[in-house]
C-alpha cells in the first residue's frame, strides 16, 4: 500500500506557478548559446547565501546600538565624553560579544565597572581631557586622584562620574 500512495504523488508532480515559470524561461533565454564558468555556478548558488540575514557582523551592529544609546541618553554639551565612550565600546568587544542579545545590558556593565572602579574612571576623564584639549586646541587639565579640580576644567572626575551616574539612570528606566 505504501508504494501505492508513493506511486500517485510521483505521477501527479506540483505544477510551479506561472511567474516561476517565466522566470526559468527567460533565464534559459538570457543563458543561451553562453558558456558557463565556475564563477557563474558559484553565483547561481550563492546568490541566496545570505538570504534574511544582514551583511553587517552581528557585533558591529550591537556596537551601533549601544553608541545610540549614549549619544540618546548621555547629557554633554561638547561631545567629548560621547566620543571617548565610543570609543570604550569599540574596544570592549569581550564584554559586548557577551550581550549580543542584550546591547543595554553590555553598556550597563561597562557604566558599572567604570563608576566602581576609581582607576578606570581617572583613566575615562584623562582621555576625556586629552581628546578636549586636541579638539580645542587647548592644553588640557590634567585632575590627579585625591585633588581638586582646575576651576576652568569641564570633565572633573565628579562630573563625569556624574554623568555616568546620570546615564545609568536614564538606562535603567528603559530596561524596567
Amino acid at each position: 500500500m505504501t508504494s501505492d500512495s508513493s506511486n500517485s504523488e510521483q505521477s501527479h508532480p506540483k505544477e510551479k506557478p506561472q511567474n516561476q515559470l517565466e522566470e526559468e524561461d527567460i533565464r534559459r533565454e538570457l543563458l543561451r548559446g553562453r558558456e558557463f564558468t565556475l564563477a557563474d555556478v558559484i553565483g547561481q548558488e550563492g546568490g541566496g547565501f545570505m538570504k534574511g540575514e544582514s551583511p553587517v557582523p552581528k557585533l558591529v551592529q550591537v556596537k551601533a546600538e549601544i553608541n545610540t544609546l549614549i549619544s540618546q541618553n548621555l547629557r554633554d554639551v561638547s561631545g567629548v565624553l560621547e566620543a571617548v565612550l565610543y570609543r570604550w565600546v569599540d574596544e570592549d568587544t569581550a564584554r559586548i560579544s557577551k550581550h549580543l542579545d542584550s546591547p543595554l545590558q553590555a553598556l550597563l556593565g561597562l557604566l558599572k565597572s567604570i563608576l566602581e572602579n576609581p582607576p578606570i574612571l581617572h583613566e575615562l576623564v584623562r582621555q576625556v581631557d586629552m581628546l578636549w584639549g586636541k579638539i580645542n586646541n587647548e592644553r588640557p587639565y590634567f585632575q590627579r586622584p585625591g585633588e581638586p579640580a582646575h576651576p576652568d576644567d569641564e570633565y572633573t572626575h565628579e562630573s563625569v562620574y556624574q554623568q555616568l551616574v546620570e546615564l545609568t539612570r536614564c538606562l535603567n528606566s528603559k530596561s524596567s
